[in-house]
């Protein structure tokens, strides 16, 4: 089935796409190019995650990425997209412990990036935080399961919430944020059995990534799909594409019409 044809997608039409039962696409971008590429292609949701610390900076986590650097990726994004809902990940220390921050973080995103909502990690521990930023009309986009920002409490990316008190707080957590307003909620690397419970159990739309296929809808990091990152290689992660290769290999073509004096030709100069 193709992307719904609403000439903008709104947290509104996810919700319509929910009841409907349609398949809500979404991918990251970090830049204007791609952003354009992957908004032209017709997908729902454009994710500005903060998996840019990994992709574009090459951070082993994605702790390091900056508030500022999120604005300069969601700006760059946002003046590229033209029918896609754009939601810009919440960097780590900008919203946990303090809602007041969490307030100022997401208004300086929202006014200088012009995105449409934020994604903050986690459940009870944040939603105080989730509260006060819905409460200015920002939408919020929640994220349960694996949550990368965590990765020095968890220790390891292994899959969550497998024994069952885990998986009790994570289905509570998800009607916790359903119900303070979040319009959606990211479920990484749980059982499927578990992610098909939540999205049966909540009203609003529910976007996998290694959580199975009876979730609302399913994202992925762009160049991993693309296959630009190779050393990634989960069992949720399907490859579109082998881009490294060939852009490898485009270089080197380069490199040797170069050297070879092949390039340029002719017709290639003035």
């Amino acid at each position: 089935m193709k992307s719904s044809k609403a000439t903008k997608v709104t947290t509104h039409v996810l919700q319509e796409m929910k009841l409907k039962q349609e398949k809500i696409s979404m991918l990251t971008a970090y830049d204007y190019s791609m952003a354009r590429i992957v908004d032209r292609a017709g997908i729902d949701v454009i994710l500005v995650g903060d998996s840019a610390a990994n992709v574009m900076a090459g951070y082993k986590t994605t702790l390091p990425i900056t508030l500022n650097e999120m604005i300069y990726h969601a700006s760059s994004v946002m003046r590229a997209v033209s029918r896609a809902l754009v939601v810009v990940d919440m960097p780590f220390g900008t919203y946990q412990g303090n809602s007041r921050e969490a307030l100022l973080s997401a208004i300086r995103i929202m006014k200088e990036s012009n995105a449409n909502a934020v994604k903050l990690e986690g459940g009870s521990e944040i939603i105080e935080s989730a509260h006060r930023i819905l409460s200015a009309g920002i939408p919020v986009m929640g994220h349960l399961g694996l949550t990368p920002q965590s990765i020095n409490k968890f220790g390891t990316y292994v899959v969550r919430a497998t024994q069952e008190e885990e998986a009790t707080k994570l289905v509570e957590d998800a009607r916790l944020l359903a119900e303070a307003g979040c319009f959606a909620l990211v479920l990484e690397k749980i059982p499927a059995v578990l992610a098909e419970k939540v999205t049966r159990e909540i009203s609003i739309p529910t976007i996998g990534i290694g959580a199975g296929s009876q979730v609302d809808g399913q994202v992925l990091v762009l160049h991993d799909m693309l296959g630009i990152n190779q050393e990634f290689s989960p069992r949720f992660l399907r490859r579109y594409n082998n881009l490294y290769e060939e852009i490898k290999k485009s270089v080197e073509n380069y490199i040797g019409d170069v050297k070879e004096r092949k390039f340029p030709n002719e017709k290639e100069q003035y």
